[in-house]
C-alpha cells in the first residue's frame, strides 16, 4: 500500500499523479460493515448532490421568464430607492442641503411588455412641497416603447380585440392596463399619424425617376391613388398617397403637384405607366406635358376587354390580344390590335370599343428595344398591384372605416412597412436602354412639336 499522506512522494506513476495533483489514493476502510449513520467517524458529511438553477426552476415550477421579470422588477425598485436617497439622502441621517423629503408611496402605471402595469413607487416631495419625479421612473414609464409594440402588432396582423392575448402573461399580483380595443387603436393612430405625415413629405430631390407608375386601390368606399417612383438603378420608391379616383383629374393634378414641390424634376425624359383612368392621363399631360410618354396596363385593358365578351370567346381574345402586344414594333402591334376591334364589330361593339380605346398607349413600350424581363415590368402596373395586395392584407382586420383619413393613415403605414421589403424590378440592367430611348423619343416629340407651332 503506497503512502501519501506524510512522508517522502512515493515512487512510479502514482506518486507522480499525486504530485501532479492526479487522483488521491484513499486509506482502505477495514470496516466490514461500515455505518450506516449519516457521519463518518472523521465528521465529514456524505457527498451529496447539488440542484443546478434549472432543476431549481423545474422543481418549484417556474419558468425563466418569471425569474427575469421578477428579478428585473426588484432590480427596478432598488433603482428607485437609490434615486429617492439621492435627493432625500440616507434615512435617519442628519443631511444639511437636504432639498426634498420622502412622503411615502403612491401606486402608477408602468410601461412593460406591450402594456401598463401598476406598481408602488415611493414619493419625494421638495422643501416647498412639490412632487419630485424620480429618474428612473421618468425613464421608464415613457409610452415610445409602448406605441410602438401596438404598431407592430398591428403590422403581424393582430386585431385590437386579440391584442392582450398576444403579449406574454404576467403574475397575477400586477394589474395590467392599457390593452382594451380603445387604448390600442388610440396608440395606433397617435404612432402612425406623425409616421405618415413624414413619409409623405420626404424630399424627393436627390433622386432620378425615370418611371413613374400610378394606380388606385379600394378600401371599403374610399379609394386611394399610389404613387410609386424607379430609379435608373431599378429601385422602387413609394412617392405619395392620395385618396381619390384615378378618373378624378382634380385628386391626381394635386398628387403630381405634391410631388414636383417636394423636388421631382419636371424637365425629364420620363415613362408614366398608369391604369387607364382618364383623369390620370389629363392630369400628367397637364402638369409634365411634352416630358412624359405614357403606357397604359395591358392587364387593365385585357380585363376591360373580357369583360365585354362570353365566357366561350375569352381564350381565344385574351391569346389574341397578348399575340398583338408580343409584336416587336408598336406599328404592327397596333395593326393587329385594329384587326381585332374589326371582327369584334358586329358581335360585341362594346368589347370593341374597348379595345380600341387608348390602343395606342397600350404598346408605348415596344419600341424601346427592351428585353423580356424589364417589358414585362414596364407594360403594366403590377409592381403597385403586389404594394396594393400587402395593403390588403393588412387591412383586412378593419371593419370600420371612420373616413378618408384613417384609410390613407392605413394606406400610408402598409406603404411604408411594404417598402423595407423592396428588390430591384426585374430586368434592371436593361435600364441604360430605356433611358436612352426615352431621351431620343421625346426629343423627337419636341422638335415635332415646335414645328407644328411654326
Amino acid at each position: 500500500m503506497l503512502k501519501v499522506d506524510g512522508g517522502p512522494p512515493p515512487h512510479g506513476i502514482m506518486g507522480w499523479l499525486a504530485t501532479k495533483g492526479g487522483p488521491t489514493v484513499m486509506k482502505k476502510n477495514r470496516t466490514k460493515h461500515p455505518s450506516r449513520n449519516t457521519e463518518f467517524a472523521s465528521g465529514r458529511s456524505p457527498s451529496t448532490r447539488k440542484l443546478t438553477l434549472p432543476e431549481v426552476l423545474v422543481k418549484v415550477g417556474r419558468s425563466l421568464r418569471d425569474l427575469v421579470t421578477g428579478s428585473g422588477l426588484e432590480i427596478f425598485r432598488v433603482l428607485l430607492e437609490e434615486d429617492q436617497a439621492r435627493l432625500c439622502g440616507l434615512r435617519h441621517q442628519p443631511h444639511a442641503d437636504r432639498r426634498a423629503s420622502r412622503h411615502g408611496t403612491t401606486e402608477g402605471p408602468l410601461v412593460f411588455g406591450g402594456r401598463k402595469i401598476r406598481l408602488t413607487r415611493p414619493r419625494v416631495r421638495s422643501i416647498k412641497g412639490r412632487e419630485v419625479e424620480l429618474p428612473t421612473w421618468k425613464q421608464f414609464s415613457e409610452e415610445d416603447p409602448l406605441n410602438a409594440r401596438a404598431v407592430e402588432q398591428m403590422l403581424i396582423g393582430v386585431s385590437t380585440r386579440g391584442y392582450a392575448r398576444s403579449l406574454e402573461p404576467i403574475d397575477e399580483d400586477h394589474e395590467s392596463v392599457g390593452v382594451s380595443r380603445s387604448s390600442v387603436s388610440r396608440r395606433f393612430v397617435a404612432r402612425t399619424q406623425d409616421q405618415v405625415t413624414a413619409f409623405l413629405s420626404r424630399p424627393l430631390g436627390e433622386l432620378d425617376l425615370p418611371v413613374i407608375m400610378l394606380d388606385g386601390v379600394c378600401l371599403a368606399e374610399h379609394v386611394l391613388i399610389v404613387a410609386l417612383g424607379i430609379d435608373t438603378d431599378g429601385r422602387k420608391h413609394v412617392l405619395g398617397l392620395a385618396e381619390g379616383s384615378t378618373e378624378s383629374e382634380g385628386v391626381c393634378q394635386s398628387l403630381l403637384r405634391n410631388l414636383i414641390d417636394r423636388g421631382l424634376t419636371v424637365e425629364r425624359a420620363r415613362l408614366f405607366v398608369i391604369d387607364g383612368g382618364k383623369g390620370v392621363r389629363k392630369a400628367i399631360r397637364s402638369v409634365f406635358g411634352a416630358w412624359a410618354l405614357v403606357q397604359r396596363c395591358q392587364v387593365h385593358k385585357l380585363r376591360n376587354v373580357l369583360d365585354h365578351l362570353p365566357e366561350g370567346k375569352r381564350t381565344w381574345m385574351r391569346a389574341a390580344i397578348r399575340r398583338a402586344w408580343a409584336t416587336e414594333t408598336s406599328e404592327k402591334a397596333r395593326r393587329k390590335l385594329r384587326d381585332l376591334a374589326s371582327q369584334l364589330d358586329e358581335t360585341h361593339p362594346g368589347a370593341a370599343a374597348s379595345l380600341r380605346e387608348g390602343l395606342e398607349e397600350t404598346v408605348t413600350v415596344n419600341d424601346f428595344g427592351l428585353g423580356a424581363w424589364l417589358l414585362k415590368t414596364l407594360c403594366s402596373t403590377n409592381p403597385i398591384e403586389n404594394l396594393n395586395g400587402g395593403l390588403r392584407r393588412l387591412t383586412r382586420n378593419v371593419k370600420r372605416w371612420r373616413g378618408g383619413a384613417m384609410a390613407q393613415r392605413w394606406g400610408a403605414t402598409a406603404l411604408m412597412e411594404a417598402e423595407k421589403g423592396f428588390r430591384r424590378i426585374k430586368g434592371h440592367r436593361e435600364l441604360p436602354q430605356l433611358l436612352k430611348a426615352l431621351d431620343t423619343l421625346i426629343a423627337g416629340a419636341r422638335v415635332d412639336k415646335t414645328r407644328r407651332v411654326a
